[in-house]
């Protein structure tokens, strides 16, 4: 998909929010088309006064979430044999779905939040969801709680970076796990307060 890299950053110049939403829903929808590209270079027209932070976001996670919707639906009504023999006519590999697989099954529905933060199985978390036929409703939730933080650090990056934005296309895989190390403190941070915060309201209350 690299020698269309020209062919996506003309399409978001000259279209906008909508080449923003078209992309990042094939992006999600198992195209293998770098979100770092699309939201960086969306960043830097921010940066250029070209787009708003806030209209990017919103036809980021637009497209995203309409993607996303799209492979559980392939996941769940094709199931991985359709995905196995048919994926590799829109540049999906194998062995990226296996990832993907091995991850949800490791972590179940909880790997649909923490994945939308990681390289590759960012892309096709979805599929394995569907093949569980997990809670829509769940899905939607841990996909959206997942997208929208990454989708907006991207921005923002790529906003920050100005005309270096293209930076993100070459760490953005280290940056990602970086980004998902940090998540992944916060919230045990968070949960230990909520934790001790309970703990001591029980006490107060048996005092």
């Amino acid at each position: 998909m690299e020698q269309f890299s020209q062919m996506f950053l003309d399409f978001i110049a000259s279209w906008g929010y909508v080449a923003v939403a078209v992309l990042m829903g094939l992006e999600n929808a198992c195209i293998p088309i770098p979100s770092e590209l699309i939201l960086g270079f969306s960043g830097y027209l921010i940066f250029a006064e070209r787009m708003s932070f806030s209209g990017a976001l919103f036809f980021g996670m637009l497209g995203g979430m309409l993607g996303s919707i799209f492979a559980y639906i392939v996941g769940a009504h094709g199931g991985r044999t359709f995905v196995d023999r048919y994926g590799r006519y829109f540049f999906i590999k194998k062995s990226h779905v296996d990832i993907a697989q091995r991850w949800f099954d490791k972590y179940g529905i909880k790997a649909v939040f923490f994945s939308r933060m990681l390289p590759i199985v960012r892309t096709f978390i979805s599929l394995p969801a569907g093949f569980a036929h997990v809670d829509m409703k769940k899905f939607l939730f841990y996909t959206f709680a997942g997208s929208l933080p990454w989708t907006a650090l991207i921005l923002f990056a790529g906003m920050m970076l100005g005309e270096s934005w293209k930076l993100l296309t070459e760490i953005g895989h280290e940056a990602s796990i970086v980004f998902a190390a940090v998540c992944v403190v916060v919230i045990c941070v968070l949960y230990m307060r909520y934790r001790r915060s309970k703990k001591n309201k029980e006490n107060m209350n048996e005092d």
